[in-house]
């Protein structure tokens, strides 16, 4: 047998391989510069220390729902959350919005898992579709009303 025989001729099977590869390398790669932009920029922010404002670094106006209703929204103390998180405090990341720690340590994984992607060309990121079930979205209201909750608890002084 020849040497020019053992080599096979690029089949369609390998070209697609290798477009869907370079694919979710691209789209991993954007992931990665996305989540470390985030926590990047976070990092960059200092923390509220009462748990809410840290956006009004960005320029944003205060949140409505505090300046109507004296109560805060479910998003409140996102910014600052994040801001923590990406300062390595996770603990006053969870106290300023348990949410906001949830998220940031899901961009964290997110950047790790994408960048790792990106590098490689790994599959391991397609494993993670099968995270998302029809409770997940159910699972994520529960969590964005709880957090809620716990915001406003804690910005009433209740705890």
């Amino acid at each position: 047998m020849s040497e020019t025989a053992a080599i096979s001729p690029p089949t369609a099977r390998n070209h697609d391989e290798n477009h869907a590869r370079r694919v979710r390398r691209l789209l991993a790669l954007a992931f990665t510069v996305v989540s470390g932009g985030l926590l990047l920029f976070a990092a960059i922010l200092d923390p509220a220390s009462n748990g809410l404002g840290t956006h009004s670094q960005l320029g944003l106006p205060a949140c409505g729902w505090v300046t109507l209703i004296d109560t805060p929204c479910p998003t409140c103390g996102m910014t600052t959350a994040f801001a923590h998180a990406a300062d390595g405090h996770l603990l006053a990341s969870l106290a300023a919005q348990p949410l906001g720690a949830l998220l940031a340590l899901t961009t964290a994984i997110v950047f790790l898992i994408s960048g790792y992607t990106a590098l490689t060309g790994s599959r391991a990121v397609l494993m993670l579709r099968h995270l998302w079930t029809a409770r997940t979205g159910w699972y994520i209201a529960a969590i964005v009303f709880l957090a809620w909750v716990y915001k406003v608890i804690t910005y009433r002084g209740w705890l």
